[in-house]
């Protein structure tokens, strides 16, 4: 295989569940292909380094290998190989959105019936 569309090589990497998400993506500017912004209709050569958004994380892979056919995640992981940066960055990224959540983390469930009493018998106190 000599050239692959970027949309199909997105999606046989499985980057994205369906080729017209990876258009859109790459339509948006979403994704970057060796620094620059790419056409749907791109060629993917080897060796190039491709940016995509993966939810909060942005992968930055290096492309190993050139297929127009998806198949299974194994396989699909042969076509690419993830930069160590972008591997230490989304690591420290999750880290951090990790301890965001801890920091900011509050009771969502209604009081019990204790609660409940001990909340009725402060506001009685305070209105005395």
């Amino acid at each position: 295989m000599d050239s692959v569309r970027l949309d199909k090589w997105l999606w046989a990497a499985r980057f994205f569940k369906t080729r017209a998400l990876a258009k859109k993506a790459i339509e948006g500017g979403k994704v970057h292909y060796n620094g620059g912004r790419a056409k749907t209709s791109k060629n993917v050569e080897l060796g190039a380094l491709i940016r995509v958004p993966q939810g909060w994380d942005v992968w930055e892979v290096e492309v190993m290998a050139l297929s127009d056919q998806r198949r299974g995640a194994p396989e699909a992981r042969g076509l690419y190989r993830e930069t160590d940066e972008s591997v230490e960055r989304r690591t420290r990224e999750a880290e951090g959105r990790r301890l965001t959540n801890q920091a900011m983390q509050h009771p969502l469930k209604r009081p019990d019936k204790k609660q409940r009493r001990d909340i009725q018998r402060f506001q009685r106190q305070r209105d005395e």
